[in-house]
This record gives C-alpha cells, structure tokens and sequence, in this order.
C-alpha cells in the first residue's frame, strides 16, 4: 500500500502499478507515458478527483477548452504551473487524502 508521496514516486520504476484508486492510477500511468491508459481511467468517474486528474490529462494533451471544462467540473481554477508542477501538486494532495 502506498502512503507517502516518495513511495509514491519509488513505484513508478515498476512494470505495473500497484493497487491504486483511479486518479492516483492516472496519474502513475501519465507519469510512464501511457496517457490513453491514464485517460481510460478517468473518463468515466464522476468524483471530483478524477475529474482533476481528468482536466490535467487534457491540459498536458494541449486541448485547453476541454481542460477548462474539467477543471470546472473538479470545482478548481484552471492552472497555469508547469505540468510536472501541477501533476506533484494532484498526485500530493490525493496521497495525503488516502
């Protein structure tokens, strides 16, 4: 079980991911380049995590109108960080979450 954002991180060296919610899942497979495998994650939920995660995926493909959309629905700004910025932000605050 992972519990710390630096266990978090230790785990992405791994062939799959360990069992993870699906926003944290997302964000493991972005983290390994596999962004279809993190959006299939996330584009059917309907938690707010998700949907961030869900917005951030569309920001990082460069489909900002779609990304706004999400980040309304997740009930956050839209963000302007850098993606690695933003994707430690998501991933930190879901860990501390759990």
């Amino acid at each position: 079980m992972i519990l710390s954002f630096s266990s978090f991180l230790a785990s992405l060296g791994a062939a799959e991911p360990p069992a993870l919610p699906a926003p944290l899942r997302a964000l493991w497979l972005d983290a390994g380049g596999d962004w279809d495998g993190a959006h299939q994650c996330v584009t059917d939920a309907e938690d707010t995590d998700s949907m961030r995660v869900h917005a951030y995926l569309h920001r990082k493909e460069g489909d900002l109108s779609n990304a706004r959309y999400w980040y309304a629905r997740a009930g956050v700004p839209p963000q302007d960080c850098p993606l690695e910025e933003e994707w430690q932000a998501i991933a930190s605050t879901l860990l501390a979450q759990r």
